[in-house]
């Protein structure tokens, strides 16, 4: 059935412009009923607003733990006696995260494609921010022992969960809320705030460095994740004002809520859902290997000051942030298998000359360095991808189909700084290992986008879509 047939028969409206299910008050489910500069725009502001807030400050929790693995999480939890040895255990656990961030993807999304969109945000909001916060409060290696590095490997197991749910469900609710045409660069401010909690995660390690030696190494440290307590208010209070999504409060007034959303996924969309997991290698693979990996290198390896590397990344993720809506807005006039296309042959081509120009040892070279390889490689690449998500799958079970593809494809590359500095190790210093291995991820995900097709044009309020056609096949 066609978009247009679909509409007839039910009578369907746009779902930004959409009038309220019976039962429902103003059509916010919850949300406010519209107040000064109401209505379908003042909604999608709202909606926006609560994305980019919400967004950045759950992923300012996941983020951190990378930047503190680097600085102090091998001193205070994984004690070494070889630093190398520390970081590389520091950064397996790391990687613990992306392990159960599938297992988050699919349990919140079915609760999502259950309940709603909205709900099942505010609850990943509360997990986030409960998980990171208690990390600061943890007891270390010198005072229990090996029941330190349990409970933080505990912590992080929950941000995982917290985290495979949080991208999936603030996109698809952009996405149902934004007007067609306008649907690449209204849901790239998802992404928008994820580069928005990198930069704030950066930037409170690097005032942190602020302190002396002995403050850092003693509670410093710790007030990055304690922050996170006074967050989850920020991020409640901006989440409970918005309405839940409008196609979502369509299907469940009229009782179309499927009720096993991970199964019909994978029986109805099981090459859109492998196209999500190759989608989603290289970028996962690249933002840590820039933002976490390059912090370990440019101290350790090129011998810098931590804030060359700290200021590095918060460079490239204000440039990221601002091309995150022209990257958006872009799609939805060239579409989005463009982008994708030239995000991921741009960062294959430009692993060896980041490399290249990191060693110069040259801060300005290296700070121009990452702003090349993440304004013209990942940002196109990370911009495109809320959009182009919520297209895969139909209403239904779009937070599933979402969540659970795309965070199989983070845990299949979330170990990439183990990976690089394992590489990193067996090249005697050499970077051409680590280059490669980026290279290899891009060739991956090149090849989930040669077999996509271009989504911009899909009736997002469509329970069911057609299946992806054949590689050579029309688009959908």
């Amino acid at each position: 059935m066609t978009g247009e047939q679909h509409q007839a028969d039910h009578g369907h409206q746009h779902p930004a412009k959409e009038r309220a299910p019976a039962g429902t008050k103003g059509g916010t489910d919850g949300g406010t009923d519209g107040g000064a500069g109401g209505g379908a725009d003042g909604e999608l502001r709202r909606v926006v607003t609560a994305s980019i807030v919400g967004t950045a400050l759950e992923w300012y929790d996941f983020f951190i733990y990378g930047t503190a693995v680097v600085l102090v999480f091998n001193d205070h939890f994984f004690v070494q006696d070889d630093p190398t040895t520390g970081t590389l255990i520091g950064f397996a656990t790391f990687g613990v995260g992306f392990v159960f961030r599938p297992l988050g993807g699919f349990l919140f999304g079915s609760i999502g494609d259950r309940i709603g969109r909205r709900a099942t945000l505010v609850l990943t909001t509360v997990i986030m921010g409960v998980s990171t916060g208690v990390i600061g409060l943890l007891p270390t290696y010198e005072s229990i022992g090996m029941a330190a590095p349990v409970l933080l490997v505990l912590m992080r197991i929950c941000q995982g969960l917290g985290a495979g749910a949080e991208f999936g469900g603030a996109s698809t609710l952009l996405a149902e809320h934004a007007p067609p045409a306008r649907r690449g660069y209204y849901a790239s401010f998802a992404q928008m705030g994820v580069q928005i909690g990198l930069v704030l995660g950066t930037v409170a390690f690097l005032l942190v460095e602020l302190l002396s030696d002995e403050a850092l190494e003693s509670w410093g440290w710790r007030l990055p994740f304690l922050f996170s307590f006074a967050l989850i208010a920020v991020a409640l209070y901006v989440r409970l004002r918005v309405a839940e999504s409008p196609v979502f409060r369509r299907m469940r007034h009229e009782e179309r809520v499927v009720k096993i959303p991970a199964r019909e996924t994978l029986r109805r969309y099981p090459r859109n859902f492998l196209v999500g997991i190759g989608a989603h290698i290289c970028d996962t693979a690249v933002v840590y290997i820039y933002a976490t990996f390059s912090v370990s290198y440019i101290t350790d390896e090129l011998d810098l000051e931590r804030w060359v590397a700290l200021t590095g990344v918060i460079a490239f993720g204000l440039v990221v942030i601002a091309l995150q809506p022209v990257y958006g807005a872009l799609s939805d006039r060239v579409g989005r298998r463009p982008l994708n296309l030239f995000s991921t042959i741009f960062t294959g081509l430009f692993a060896f000359p980041l490399f290249l120009l990191m060693e110069t040892g040259a801060p300005p070279v290296i700070w121009l360095a990452l702003i090349i390889a993440t304004g013209l490689g990942l940002a196109p690449m990370i911009a495109v991808q809320p959009a182009f998500y919520a297209e895969l799958f139909g209403a239904r079970v779009r937070y599933t189909g979402f969540a659970a593809s795309r965070e199989i494809g983070a845990a299949v590359a979330g170990f990439s700084p183990f990976i690089a500095a394992g590489l990193l190790e067996l090249g005697n210093g050499s970077p051409w290992l680590v280059a490669t291995f980026m290279m290899l991820t891009a060739a991956i995900s090149l090849t989930a986008f040669l077999y996509s097709a271009e989504t911009r044009h899909i009736d997002i309020a469509e329970e069911h879509l057609a299946p992806l056609p054949p590689r050579d096949g029309p688009a959908r």
